[in-house]
C-alpha cells in the first residue's frame, strides 16, 4: 500500500506540476521595465534634438563668420563686437538669424507634413539610421565649411535628422503605454494595470526584442477616419501652434537684437546665453510631468505671447536697465515652451484610442515645426525693418 500511496502522490505532484499556471513575474520587474523604457525615451529625445539645437544656437556665429586661414572657427575671436551696421542703433547682421531658422525648420515641416499619408510604411529602423546619418553629416559640413552657404547645408541636414526623428520616436510612444503611466503615477494601479505592465515588460525599449503590437497599425486607418481623428486634435494643435510661434519669434526674430552695451559680454556672446538659458527651461520643464501636469495648454500659449509683447515693446523702447532681467524672461519663456510640448502630447497619448494613438502622435508633432515656420517668415521682414532704424 505504501507504494500505491507513493505511486498516487507522485501521480498527483505530476498533474499538479501541469495544472499549475506559470508564476508571473514581480511588479518590481515590471517597474525595472517601465524605468528602462522612460529612460529609452528620454536619451532618444536629447540626442535627437542635440543637432537642432547646436545650429541655432550658433546661429549668430554662422551668419557673422565666413571661416578664413587665419580663423578655424565661426567664433569670434575679438573681445569685442564689431557692428555690421553702423548707421542702426541695433548691431545688426546682414541676414537675420531667422535665416538659420527657416533652413533648420523647413526641411522638418516637409518631412511632418508627408509623415501621417505615408511614412508609417517604412520601418522604424531605416528611419533611425538615416536620421543619425544626416545628424552626423550636418556636423561635418558645418565643422568644415568655409562659407555661410555650405554652413546652411549643414543646418537643413540637421534639420531632416530632427524632423525624421521626432516624428519616428513620437509615433513609437504609442507602443509603450507604460512610458505614459510611469511618467504620471507608476504606484497608481488599476485593475488592468498588473495585465499592461507584464505586456509591456515584453517590449522594453533599449532592448532587442520586437514589440508584440506592430508599429505602422494606423496604416489601416481610412482617410476619413484620419480626417476625424484630425479634427479632434486641433483643441491641443492650436494651442501649440501658438506658444512655438511666440517662443522663436523671439528667439531668432528679436534675440539678435536684445543687445546690450554696458555688459562684458560681446553681442555673439550675448546669443549664445540667450539660446542656452532658453533651451535649459525647456530641459526642465519637458522633464517635468511627473511633477506638474497641465490640461489647458491655452493658458500656456497666452502667457507666451505675453512674453513675445514685453520682449517686443523692451526692442523698440529698450527700457530693461540689465541683460540679467532678459535672462530671467528667456528662462522663463522655455519653461513654458517645454511644459506646453510635453503636456500636449501626454494628453494626446492618454485621451486617444489605441488605434488612432499612431496617428495621433504623427499628426501632431507637425505643431511646433508650423509655429516655428510662420515665425521664421516674420522675422525676416522684422528684422530688416528694425534694422533700417537709426
Amino acid at each position: 500500500m505504501g507504494g500505491c500511496a507513493g505511486s498516487r502522490r507522485r501521480l498527483s505532484d505530476s498533474e499538479g506540476e501541469e495544472t499549475v499556471p506559470e508564476p508571473r513575474l514581480p511588479l518590481l520587474d515590471h517597474q525595472g521595465a517601465h524605468w528602462k523604457n522612460a529612460v529609452g525615451f528620454w536619451l532618444l529625445g536629447l540626442c535627437n534634438n542635440f543637432s537642432y539645437v547646436v545650429m541655432l544656437s550658433a546661429a549668430h556665429d554662422i551668419l557673422s563668420h565666413e571661416r578664413t586661414s587665419g580663423n578655424q572657427s565661426h567664433v569670434d575671436p575679438g573681445p569685442a563686437p564689431i557692428p555690421h551696421n553702423s548707421s542702426s542703433r541695433f548691431d545688426c547682421n546682414s541676414v537675420s538669424t531667422a535665416a538659420v531658422l527657416l533652413a533648420d525648420i523647413l526641411p522638418t515641416l516637409v518631412i511632418k507634413l508627408l509623415a501621417p499619408l505615408g511614412l508609417h510604411l517604412l520601418p522604424y529602423s531605416p528611419r533611425v539610421l538615416v536620421s543619425g546619418i544626416c545628424a552626423a553629416g550636418s556636423f561635418i559640413l558645418v565643422a568644415f565649411s568655409h562659407s555661410v552657404g555650405t554652413s546652411l547645408c549643414g543646418v537643413v541636414l540637421a534639420s531632416i535628422s530632427s524632423g525624421l526623428g521626432e516624428v519616428t520616436f513620437l509615433s513609437l510612444t504609442a507602443f509603450y503605454p507604460s512610458y505614459f503611466l510611469l511618467v504620471t503615477s507608476p504606484e497608481a494601479q488599476d485593475p488592468g494595470g498588473e495585465e499592461e505592465a507584464e505586456s509591456s515588460s515584453r517590449q522594453p525599449l533599449i532592448r532587442t526584442e520586437a514589440p508584440e503590437l506592430k508599429p505602422g497599425s494606423s496604416s489601416s486607418l481610412s482617410l476619413q477616419e484620419r480626417w476625424t481623428v484630425f479634427k479632434g486634435l486641433l483643441w491641443y494643435i492650436v494651442p501649440l501652434v501658438v506658444v512655438y510661434f511666440a517662443e522663436y519669434f523671439i528667439n531668432q526674430g528679436l534675440f539678435e537684437l536684445l543687445f546690450f552695451r554696458n555688459t562684458s559680454l560681446s553681442h555673439a556672446q550675448q546669443y549664445r546665453w540667450y539660446q542656452m538659458l532658453y533651451q535649459a527651461g525647456v530641459f526642465a520643464s519637458r522633464s517635468s510631468l511627473r511633477c506638474c501636469h497641465i490640461r489647458f495648454t491655452w493658458a500656456l500659449a497666452l502667457l507666451q505671447c505675453l512674453n513675445l509683447a514685453f520682449l517686443l515693446a523692451d526692442v523698440w523702447f529698450g527700457f530693461l536697465p540689465s541683460i540679467y532681467f532678459v535672462f530671467l524672461i528667456i528662462l522663463y519663456e522655455g519653461l513654458l515652451g517645454g511644459a506646453a510640448y510635453v503636456n500636449t502630447f501626454h494628453n494626446i497619448a492618454l485621451e486617444t484610442s489605441d488605434e488612432h494613438r499612431e496617428f495621433a502622435m504623427a499628426a501632431t508633432c507637425i505643431s511646433d515645426t508650423l509655429g516655428i515656420s510662420l515665425s521664421g517668415l516674420l522675422a525676416l521682414p522684422l528684422h530688416d525693418f528694425l534694422c533700417q532704424l537709426s
